[in-house]
């Protein structure tokens, strides 16, 4: 009754479309937003998580050349509406309504099975000035709404930013590359020894970022690193 009265007084509406939906359990998505969710699938690279078109799971280019420092990379969704707009609007426009929504579809999902239990989930960190401009970090938000099981190895002081650079989404993908390079580093030597580590942020476009953080994590002697994000940009 008291959920029936909370819907009649503040009618939930969809997330993508903001069409009112007849109920607000989670995930607040219409029928035709729904069907837009593009989950991210095998076949697919079982390092780096990146989609194939057919064929089983199997090694891409970059990961069969070793590109990169974590052991494997999760994406819940393809980067595009209405996800993207989410995104967008939880990172810029400091929107929390859509966190108990992506919360339902992580554990939905099958990503979860393809993680391991971590030791330790580490949010990618913001800089002190973008966190105090922002006033919060979408990474940590995504941590502790998607991952709720896990709340308590969240540690948001291990990893650290100690350079502001140019946001990512402003550069190509080769500026991406050399942007973050020595961004972060360890506040704790010997944090990470002999730890199983979940890397948490918003998307993976070319995977810059979460290898700058995986790269520093193997060095500080991290047993094994995954990689979760909520989106992967499949545009290059």
């Amino acid at each position: 009754m008291f959920e029936a009265l909370k819907d009649l007084l503040f009618p939930p509406a969809c997330l993508g479309c903001e069409r009112r939906l007849d109920h607000s359990r989670p995930p607040l998505f219409c029928a035709d937003c729904q069907a837009e969710l593009a989950f991210i699938r095998s076949p697919l690279c079982p390092c780096c998580g990146t989609p194939h078109v057919a064929g089983g799971d199997h090694l891409c280019g970059a990961c069969l050349n070793n590109r990169y420092a974590f052991d494997a990379a999760r994406s819940l969704l393809s980067y595009q509406p209405p996800v993207a707009n989410i995104i967008l609007a939880l990172k810029f426009g400091g929107n929390l309504t859509a966190i108990a929504s992506l919360e339902a579809l992580t554990a939905g999902s099958d990503c979860l099975g393809q993680l391991g239990e971590p030791d330790l989930v580490l949010p990618v960190p913001l800089h002190p000035n973008r966190l105090r401009e922002r006033g919060f970090n979408q990474a940590l938000v995504l941590a502790k709404g998607c991952f709720p099981q896990w709340r308590d190895k969240i540690n948001t002081e291990l990893l650290a930013r100690t350079r502001l650079t140019t946001p990512q989404s402003q550069l190509s993908g080769k500026e991406r590359r050399t942007n973050l390079r020595k961004v972060f580093t360890l506040a704790q030597s010997g944090g990470v020894t002999g730890k199983r580590v979940l890397l948490v942020d918003d998307v993976f476009t070319t995977g810059s970022t979460v290898q700058e953080c995986s790269t520093i994590l193997r060095a500080g002697g991290a047993a094994r690193i995954e990689v979760f994000t909520l989106a992967r940009s499949l545009a290059r």
